[in-house]
Parts: C-alpha cells; sequence; structure tokens
C-alpha cells in the first residue's frame, strides 16, 4: 500500500505551531497536533486546502500512550511521516526552590521527552517506511542562558539541542536534524511578558531588530525543510533579532 506523506507538527493549535502550520500548508500535507480539538480545527481552516490536513489531537504529557496513539494515527490515514516540526512546549516559572521532580518531569516530558517517542515511532520502518528524511526542534535562546525561574524551562531546551546534535550524526545521512532558537516573540505562550511596559521597554533596548513575529518562525521553517537547506545539519540556528550578540547589554 502506497503512504500519503505528510508533515508532523506538534503545537498547532497557536503560536509558533500555528505559523508554521500556515506556511507549510501550501505545498505540504499536514499531520496538526494540540491538545484542543476546535483550536486545532481554527488552524486547519486558516490553512490552504484545509480538508488536506489530518489533525491529531493528543496531550503530551501522557507520554506512555503516545507512540500508540500516533501509530494508529498514521496505520489509520495511510500515512507516512517525511518531515517532523516540534513547536510543542510548556514554560512553568517558578523559583529552583519551588521546582521538584514532579514538576520537572513535566516540563521536560512535553518540550523533550515527547520529542524522543515521537522519534522513536518515526524510526519504525515497518509503520514509517523509513520516510523521515527532516528533524527541526523548535527550541529557544534560553538553552544557552540562565533566567530567573526558568530552570527547568531552560534544562528542556538544552536537552532538546543536545539530543538533536546526537541525532543529526547518527541518522545522516537519510535524515537531516536542526534546531532553531528563537528570542523573545510575541505568541500566546508569552502574552504576560508582552503585557507589562517595562519588559516591553526592555526588549527593546535589548533587541537590535526589535522583538519577532511567528511568521520569521515559520519562514525560517520552510527554508529548513526545503532542499535549499540539503546540507544543513546539526545546527541551532538563533534567530533572535541580535539579541545574543548585543554587548551593549547592561
Amino acid at each position: 500500500m502506497d503512504l500519503a506523506s505528510a508533515t508532523l507538527i506538534t503545537g498547532a493549535s497557536s503560536g509558533l505551531g500555528r505559523a508554521s502550520a500556515l506556511r507549510l500548508s501550501r505545498e505540504r500535507t499536514l499531520i496538526l497536533h494540540g491538545r484542543n480539538v476546535d483550536r486545532l480545527e481554527e488552524t486547519r481552516g486558516q490553512c490552504h486546502d484545509p480538508e488536506r490536513h489530518v489533525l491529531w489531537p493528543f496531550d503530551l504529557k501522557n507520554i506512555g500512550d503516545l507512540s500508540e496513539a500516533l501509530a494508529h494515527l498514521l496505520t489509520e490515514r495511510t500515512l507516512s511521516v517525511e518531515a517532523f516540526v516540534h513547536c510543542a512546549g510548556m514554560v512553568t516559572i517558578l523559583p529552583a526552590r519551588s521546582i521538584d521532580h514532579r514538576i520537572a518531569h513535566e516540563i521536560m516530558t512535553v518540550n523533550f521527552l515527547s520529542a524522543v517517542e515521537i522519534i522513536n515511532t518515526l524510526l519504525k520502518k515497518k509503520l514509517n517506511a523509513g520516510g523521515l528524511s527532516n528533524i527541526i526542534f523548535i527550541s529557544s535562546i534560553w538553552a544557552r542562558f540562565g533566567a530567573r525561574g526558568h530552570s527547568a524551562y531552560c534544562a528542556s531546551k538544552s536537552a532538546l539541542d543536545g539530543f538533536m546534535r546526537a541525532l543529526a550524526v547518527e541518522l545522516a545521512p537519510a535524515t537531516r536534524v536542526n534546531s532553531i532558537l528563537p528570542g523573545a516573540i510575541q505568541t500566546s505562550m508569552a502574552e504576560g511578558g508582552f503585557a507589562d511596559p517595562a519588559i516591553v521597554e526592555k526588549l527593546r533596548q535589548d533587541y537590535p531588530l526589535g522583538t519577532g513575529h511567528p511568521d520569521d518562525v515559520a519562514l525560517t521553517v520552510e527554508f529548513v525543510l526545503s532542499t535549499g537547506a540539503r546540507w544543513l545539519t546539526g545546527q541551532e540556528i538563533v534567530l533572535d533579532g541580535g539579541r545574543t550578540i548585543n554587548a551593549s547589554l547592561k
């Protein structure tokens, strides 16, 4: 049986995942993942040729059921996954004294371990026919820096980038693997910060090119998946309007 090739986007119900889905929907069949069916339907409705795309409502915290759920979806829809874009993520801002193993594990599960489980599933030839050729992790510049209250989040993104580098070597030449590390972008996850005038002013001073837009990430995702990036693998692509090279910061 011939399998239809698709691109799986986690976290497609909002933010960077939704922006990436809208951008990629012009040329690709998409599997749109998220927890909320209504919001996934909103994303699909905004995509080019909505009926071509498949919804996968699933809570990544339920990692024990993840592989079976994904395998069932691919088998039921006779799909193979050619590209995987991991946009799903969560952040819980707490001081280190309030972070215990349960909170840390939840953040690590959504941000990192779910990607491990998805890739493990997609690498099974009987299920995905060796079709996986591209993986992109949406990481963060916080993988390289520290921030008060973000210890578990920083750790989860650092783990994702370390995993990316190892996979890029292990899966070559069949599969290219890269991370995109965005800086400050106004999404639903960041809306609390952007609502504070003091934070907005600090961001204005810190970012030489200003803060980013979800489409900035979506355009980068589109390029990294394209044949124009055929020689690009194992890279942390920093997309931050110059924030991390701004030596003028006080």
